[in-house]
This record gives structure tokens, C-alpha cells and sequence, in this order.
């Protein structure tokens, strides 16, 4: 399959998500090597879930198939630009590539907040509507410290 039938594969998954029920207008594909290894599509009003975008089920899944967490090799269709979250998630799956059809103004002029969290997030705490707030422990840093004395942990 070419990059054009992966994007279209992926909108058509958004657009059967929606059609049957199951969740929002979005969907994704894991490519690794030419092949399909995962697909997902939005589930979270029907899992209850609200981080089960279509790009965190196809990269759980994906990583399930491929047995690893991370991505390295693999590219990533989406249906609509991915929203702050699951850009993170790309990110820390170590994706090679990412392709989307509609920008996320789309999803905006549909209803969803891609655009306030994105704003949001570059906004210092302070500035922010979610009152977010450090606070100080004399322990603080023992998880920390007990990764870097841990010899035998598995980097990523």
C-alpha cells in the first residue's frame, strides 16, 4: 500500500468509528516495513477511557504485536492531525514518521478542544486553567534515586 490508500484506510476507519457508534472521527495505522501491524480507532466514550484516541489504541496495540515499547521502525497514519496527547505518545513510542489527512482545525470545528489543550499546555502552570501546583517533599527525588542505583533497568 501506498501512503495515499494508508491515509484513506485510516479516514475510512474514523468514519466506520463513527458510523457504528463506537467513538469519535478518528482513526490510525501502524506501519513497520510495508505491512499494517495495528490499526485503532477513537474508543472513548465506549471504554470509558479518555486517553483511547485512535493513535494511543493503534500504538498499544502495535506494540503488543511487534512485542516492544518502542516504535523506531514503524510509521504512524492518522486520519486528523494528532492532538497533544497523542503526539506525546508518538513521541515516546519512538515513531520514524508520522502522516495526517485533516488538520486539527477540523476537529475544532467539530467540537473538540484540540485547540484549547495545545494552548494550554504552552502556557506556564501560572497561566494556566487547570491549577497546577509542585508540591515539596523531603523525599521527593527517591524515585529518581532508585532508578539510577537500579543496574539491571531497561532504558527508554
Amino acid at each position: 500500500m501506498d501512503k495515499q490508500q494508508l491515509i484513506d484506510k485510516a479516514i475510512q476507519l474514523a468514519v466506520e468509528n463513527v458510523r457504528s457508534g463506537s467513538g469519535g472521527p478518528f482513526g490510525a495505522i501502524v506501519v513497520r516495513r510495508g505491512q499494517i501491524v495495528a490499526s485503532g480507532a477513537n474508543q472513548v466514550t465506549s471504554t470509558l477511557d479518555p486517553t483511547a484516541h485512535a493513535e494511543i489504541v493503534a500504538i498499544r496495540a502495535a506494540c503488543r504485536a511487534i512485542g516492544s515499547f518502542e516504535l523506531s521502525d514503524c510509521e504512524i497514519y492518522c486520519s486528523c492531525e494528532p492532538c497533544p496527547m497523542c503526539l506525546a505518545a508518538i513521541y515516546w513510542a519512538r515513531a520514524a514518521r508520522v502522516y495526517f489527512g485533516a488538520k486539527a482545525e477540523a476537529a475544532v470545528q467539530a467540537g473538540f478542544a484540540d485547540g484549547f489543550f495545545k494552548e494550554q499546555i504552552c502556557l506556564s502552570y501560572e497561566k494556566q486553567q487547570l491549577p497546577i501546583e509542585q508540591l515539596g517533599h523531603k523525599d521527593v527525588l527517591a524515585p529518581f534515586q532508585a532508578w539510577n542505583a537500579k543496574t539491571d533497568k531497561t532504558l527508554y
